[in-house]
């Protein structure tokens, strides 16, 4: 299975590229390129988006922030509204050069690229606030000059001071590794996805860089706000989904070759973390026809 990998029309002399346009349907595939995306859509209620390993549903407002290199799409699904107004932002991610983003004064900017890694969505309030600040970039982008510029970096920031955001993809599907996780933690993560497929303890996981579990513990509940079960659950769920679609083997198959050995608690998992149980996120994907 591929997936289309979109060539935009962002030049090396270009600082973004904007879009804003009114249709009835969404028609592009499931696709990657190697631009960050702003993705604003507007009366789309009942549309579905696919980030990776992640499907859902959107409302009336949808403001997702994500690196192009991870697979996205919108699709129709059960939207009936003939008015979808859509506006993407797309820029490179050498806008921000490294050596500034790393920068004091951009810790949350910095932050954000790289939640971006694994798609961001903002509440739909934040959308409908962002809403004419996009409209306004779209409508001075061709006057030229630094201002549309201005105005990008003042929404990005905006979005990076934003506690009203989650994370939509597994860890697993996030492509490039990380600039600000230290050494310790891609050693980490290093371990865990080259094991994961075995019964691994937190005493294993420690031994790897040096430290007690109790030390351990807090470094990974710090680094990736999340407990060192649930990090390793959805490292594991990340490779289930990548199974689930790449292959023919049955739910169960994949489940004990992913390191879950209850199945009861494999579903209830899956289903906590994706919204759906596995056979309905595996037919959603097939019935869609994601990759082309």
């Amino acid at each position: 299975m591929k997936i289309f990998c979109e060539n935009t029309p962002l030049t090396d002399n270009d600082c973004f590229v904007i879009f804003s346009r009114e249709k009835s349907c969404f028609d592009f595939p499931l696709h990657t390129h190697k631009e960050l995306e702003l993705n604003l859509v507007l009366n789309g209620a009942g549309a579905s988006r696919v980030i990776g390993s992640h499907v859902g549903t959107i409302g009336d407002a949808e403001l997702v922030f994500v690196n192009g290199e991870i697979p996205h799409a919108w699709f129709t699904d059960a939207c009936c509204s003939r008015c979808i107004h859509e506006v993407t932002l797309q820029f490179s991610p050498d806008l921000i050069d490294d050596k500034l983003l790393n920068r004091n004064s951009l810790t949350a900017l910095r932050q954000l690229f790289e939640e971006a890694r694994r798609g961001v969505l903002f509440t739909e309030q934040t959308a409908f606030e962002v809403a004419p600040a996009l409209q306004r970039i779209y409508e001075r982008g061709s006057a030229g000059g630094m201002q549309p510029l201005l105005d990008v970096l003042a929404v990005l920031n905006t979005l990076s001071l934003s506690s009203d955001r989650k994370l939509l993809s597994d860890l697993t599907f996030a492509q490039k590794k990380n600039v600000s996780y230290s050494q310790r933690l891609e050693t980490v993560f290093t371990y865990m996805n080259r094991n994961f497929n075995r019964q691994i303890s937190l005493r294993d996981v420690a031994e790897t860089v040096n430290m007690s579990e109790v030390s351990f513990s807090r470094f990974i509940k710090k680094s990736t706000g999340q407990s060192f079960i649930d990090t390793l659950a959805e490292i594991r769920l990340g490779h289930v989904s990548r199974m689930l679609i790449d292959t023919d083997m049955t739910i169960a198959e994949i489940a004990f070759c992913c390191g879950f050995n209850n199945m009861a608690n494999f579903n209830r998992i899956f289903k906590r973390k994706k919204g759906m149980p596995p056979h309905q996120f595996r037919t959603l994907f097939v019935h869609k026809k994601i990759f082309v």
